[in-house]
């Protein structure tokens, strides 16, 4: 039982968004889809609900063609927000669960749950233009999941999102999934893919360059690397005596060093011994996931990668709920 997408491509002119893009997102799972800006992520999830038509290859949810399921199967969060601004906020996600036929009393009592849910049932009364951004995604995420979709799309849900409002997001996350729901999202944010997802497919250029259960892939990598802490020492002038390790990322409180293939942890222990070096914090993890994307994409996640003209703009049909005003009676 798992969400298919089976040797997709797409083109728009000239521009290659998809090229024979192959992965599958087991059900009950929270899923990272990863890429950098072009790689082909929205295109997807777009061929995914149906706004756009694949060139050649097949999506397929639990052995189902997707273009034959009913649109209430899937939720969207797209990247680009589409709330009707002077529209006050309880009206318009009972509204958008109508379109997924839901009657009005019971989208409202799904409303008024999701809003309590996220710590702002006042917002309910309020409209959306008088919203923050934070705010603002919250209600979208509630317009994408009151109808109880079996899959959830999200795109870049967590862009823009203080710490509070993501720990709000990612336990709305666990708690979908824990009631099996099915949660695709993509990111640039590596450390919230490690702590929410059990499986993840890291695209470049619209192919799948690495896919698979998070923890195979880290212990795959072959990689190890070492977090630790010195007192009076941030610079770790000396690790520069210790062949095969170089510094990933320094920090204040913990350095992260990645170690070369072969190259044992005790090596940079020993050296900080020699040093004379009080170490208070000492780890070996398995290679993290940004490091993971780096050595197959090239570049790190949040990097743009420009195109002409980009995969993720040339698509003619945007599918956002984007007015100027309340819908028509």
């Amino acid at each position: 039982m798992s969400l298919l997408i089976d040797h997709l491509d797409k083109r728009f002119g000239t521009t290659v968004a998809l090229d024979g893009l192959a992965f599958e997102v087991p059900e009950g799972q929270v899923f990272g889809f990863l890429g950098a800006n072009g790689a082909g992520k929205t295109t997807t999830m777009r061929i995914v609900l149906g706004v756009l038509q694949a060139d050649r290859g097949t999506v397929t949810w639990n052995g189902t063609d997707s273009r034959v399921l009913p649109r209430a199967t899937w939720g969207y969060l797209p990247e680009e927000r589409g709330l009707y601004p002077r529209m006050v906020v309880v009206d318009q996600l009972a509204y958008f669960a109508s379109l997924y036929g839901l009657a009005p009393d019971r989208a409202r009592r799904e409303a008024l749950h999701w809003l309590t849910r996220f710590r702002v049932p006042e917002l309910g009364s309020r409209r959306a233009e008088e919203l923050s951004k934070g705010n603002q995604q919250k209600i979208q995420l509630i317009a994408a999941i009151l109808h109880d979709p079996q899959v959830l799309l999200m795109d870049e849900p967590f862009t823009g999102l203080d710490p509070v409002n993501v720990a709000l997001l990612r336990e709305a996350f666990l708690e979908l999934r824990d009631q099996g729901r099915t949660l695709i999202f993509s990111t640039h944010q590596m450390e919230t893919v490690e702590a929410l997802c059990e499986s993840i497919a890291i695209v470049d250029r619209g192919r799948v360059v690495i896919g698979g259960a998070v923890r195979d892939i880290r212990r795959a990598a072959g990689q190890r690397l070492v977090r630790i802490a010195v007192e009076g020492d941030h610079k770790l002038a000396w690790i520069d005596e210790v062949p095969g390790v170089r510094i990933l990322r320094p920090g204040f409180d913990r350095t992260e060093i990645e170690l070369d293939v072969g190259v044992e942890p005790d090596a940079v222990l020993a050296a900080a011994v020699r040093r004379g070096v009080r170490v208070t914090h000492f780890e070996v993890v398995d290679a993290s996931l940004e490091q993971i994307f780096i050595d197959h994409v090239g570049r790190p996640p949040d990097e743009d990668l420009h195109l002409a003209p980009s995969t993720e703009l040339s698509d003619p049909n945007p599918p956002t709920r984007i007015a100027s005003d309340e819908p028509a009676a």
